[in-house]
């Protein structure tokens, strides 16, 4: 059984040597916690271009991944990668968009894969931590929210796998420096409940095509 090991949240501040106000700087939260339809209220979301809104509502890092990363010489700890949730169970590799956590009355839907960026390798303190965590290709899951509820440490988390075309988040993590994405990649993605810039970016290419 999959539970939820933190849930974090995070203000708008500084981090060394980089200059613009950031949020990703999280902090697990005592007590049960209100996730609403844009996630957890007053956390700090600066980058609404990249972050945010209705499709990326909820970070999740898998406990599983941050392990990997234990092994790889990373100090590990709830919200070091920015995420909202760390989760026990399910791990990126095996993570698909559509999949949908169960937790007490909320219920998250995974609909993309974390991208880094220069602010989380700022964070991290490590000019190359794009290609590495890229390289790792454990990227954790964004969810939107399809039912609100209160979430706290400790809870339970029925999974319940999606039941059309397995997209994981660790495939779609391999395709981001690639320009020539498969035809049937594209296709077979579009069918799932991907996020939907994602899937104007598929179906315009794919309309371009024919």
């Amino acid at each position: 059984m999959a539970k939820v090991l933190a849930v974090c949240s995070g203000k708008a501040e500084h981090i060394a040597d980089y200059s613009p106000l950031t949020g990703i700087n999280k902090h697990p939260l005592d007590g049960p916690v209100t996730i609403g339809a844009n996630g957890i209220a007053d956390d700090a979301i600066l980058d609404r271009k990249h972050h945010g809104g209705a499709d990326q509502a909820i970070y999740i890092y898998f406990q599983g991944d941050y392990d990997w990363w234990a092994r790889d010489g990373i100090a590990t700890a709830p919200g070091l990668f920015g995420e909202n949730l760390v989760i026990e169970g399910p791990v990126s590799a095996g993570t698909a968009i559509g999949d949908r956590y169960q937790i007490g009355d909320c219920l998250l839907e995974v609909t993309y894969h974390r991208t880094p960026c220069m602010t989380f390798a700022a964070k991290m303190g490590d000019k190359f931590w794009v290609k590495r965590f890229h390289r790792a290709n454990r990227p954790g899951a964004y969810c939107r929210v399809l039912q609100p509820g209160r979430v706290e440490a400790g809870m339970e988390i029925t999974v319940t796998p999606y039941a059309g075309e397995r997209i994981t988040v660790s495939e779609l993590m391999a395709f981001d420096t690639t320009k020539n994405i498969p035809l049937d990649f594209l296709r077979r993605a579009v069918t799932t409940p991907i996020r939907e810039k994602t899937r104007f970016k598929y179906e315009t290419r794919l309309a371009d095509l024919f």
